[in-house]
């Protein structure tokens, strides 16, 4: 994977996340578990890395906004 540039951890909240999974479908299955909580940047893709299993995928999570927990809320508010 590419060095990580310096303006993706500029200010504290933001965070690079790189996966390591068995297979596609379960790095994307992560990075949208992540994505319905935080902002994050759009996947499209996963890379192989030559003489090693599984996938790795690379994305950017902006941890300063507020979070929604999943599901129905429980409350009239």
């Amino acid at each position: 994977m590419e060095a990580i540039n310096e303006v993706h951890v500029s200010e504290p909240g933001l965070v690079v996340v790189d996966v390591a999974a068995a297979d596609d479908e379960t790095a994307f299955a992560f990075h949208a578990a992540l994505a319905a909580r935080w902002a994050t940047t759009s996947v499209e893709r996963t890379t192989r890395d030559a003489g090693q299993p599984g996938v790795r995928l690379r994305c950017y999570l902006d941890l300063r906004q507020p979070l929604n927990p999943p599901g129905p809320r429980n409350g009239p508010w």
